[in-house]
């Protein structure tokens, strides 16, 4: 994390000499994102659009990568990036400015950087992307450190880290997809991680669990709740969350406006929290902070309803503002709620019961500092 966030390590009591240097690792591919809010519906074709608010920021798996740092949790990313201005712009925000490990990261010469346009209207967003798939990095024997950026390697290996070798962590977050395998999952399972199954639509229409190979490796399965239906053949999300946790240790399925449902596959708890209700600005990345909220509870053993209601106000704060990964929230912010939620008149008193467990986590005085925001352009000089 940048040394002007406020000091809040979740996992600090329960860190322990020889416990991993690594909270939670992630792969996966890196997206500038650039995103227009402020459209009143969505573009008309042979007609102009205009805006009326704009940013840019790293996006893809930095939203989740950027969402975990920001809570305090170290975060290890291994991505490919472009060898272009987008990509030396994503891996300084990434790694400088929000601390996030890319050592198993590379450069790939002369590949550009995939994007994203996100356009954001009526609380939903439609997106457009360009890029093509990066070339793994090719062994190579003796590498000074200083090479390391372009090649993937560090100095006197003989081959990258990753794939073949993920890091020992607390946590990994796994994006799966019907008919794939990753065998780095399975890998850092059976080295202690806990393995957090993340989802996406399944164009193949068959919506098959059984397609999911890597599931049997997650200790918890987050999609949403069309997606848990789907998979379930059920029609209520929360008969599809208790089918699931049939399947997984840990189901739980979000449900948008609703908040979220969850049920403990080995004690058969189960907890629904409700959403809190903000202004959204833009939801580009909300799923990713949630899970990343998610993460953050479970790796500090909260009970399951504070993991929801702390996943769930984490995904509120991030849609008021632009961008996926430049929204997540700190703890500064998440303290700033905090004071502000108890001050307000006519709350809800069991609304607040639901998280008096921030009391005993952030400081007394919430610290304010400028977190990096999304911008219209990438080229600002400091």
């Amino acid at each position: 994390m940048s040394t002007d966030t406020p000091g809040i390590d979740p996992l600090e009591a329960l860190r322990a000499p020889r416990d991993p240097a690594c909270d939670v690792f992630l792969t996966g591919p890196v997206f500038l994102d650039i995103i227009f809010t402020g459209l009143d519906s969505a573009p008309v074709r042979g007609t102009e659009s205009w805006a009326r608010g704009m940013g840019s920021s790293p996006g893809g798996v930095a939203n989740m990568a950027t969402a975990l740092a920001r809570l305090g949790l170290r975060t290890a990313l291994a991505a490919a990036f472009g060898d272009d201005h987008y990509g030396e712009y994503c891996w300084d925000a990434l790694e400088q400015g929000e601390g996030i490990d890319l050592s198993m990261s590379h450069t790939v010469p002369g590949w550009h950087s995939p994007v994203t346009v996100s356009m954001a209207y009526e609380g939903e967003r439609t997106m457009v992307s360009h890029g093509h798939e990066a070339p793994a990095p090719a062994p190579v024997a003796g590498t000074s450190p200083g090479a390391a950026r372009t090649t993937g390697t560090t100095a006197g290996a003989a081959a990258p880290v990753f794939p073949q070798c993920p890091p020992r962590a607390r946590a990994a977050v796994a994006s799966l997809a019907p008919g794939r395998s990753e065998p780095w999952v399975a890998t850092a399972a059976r080295d202690g991680a806990l393995v957090f199954g993340d989802v996406g639509w399944d164009e193949t229409g068959r919506w098959d669990l059984d397609a999911l190979p890597d599931l049997a490796h997650c200790e918890a399965f987050l999609p949403n709740a069309e997606e848990a239906m789907r998979y379930t053949r059920t029609d209520c999300p929360r008969a599809a969350a208790h089918a699931l946790a049939e399947r997984v240790p840990l189901a739980v399925v979000t449900l948008g406006a609703e908040g979220a449902y969850a049920v403990d596959g080995r004690s058969g708890t189960a907890a629904a929290v409700p959403a809190i209700e903000v202004e959204t600005l833009d939801p580009t990345g909300a799923g990713d902070v949630f899970v990343a909220g998610f993460v953050t509870g479970t790796l500090a053993d909260w009970p399951l309803a504070d993991r929801l209601a702390f996943a769930g106000l984490t995904a509120a704060l991030s849609v008021q503002e632009f961008g996926g990964s430049l929204s997540a929230p700190g703890w500064a912010e998440i303290a700033a709620w905090w004071q502000l939620i108890r001050t307000c008149d006519r709350q809800d008193p069991a609304a607040l019961e639901r998280y008096a467990f921030l009391d005993d986590l952030l400081p007394t005085t919430a610290r304010v500092w400028p977190l990096r925001r999304a911008v219209p352009t990438i080229g600002f000089r400091q």
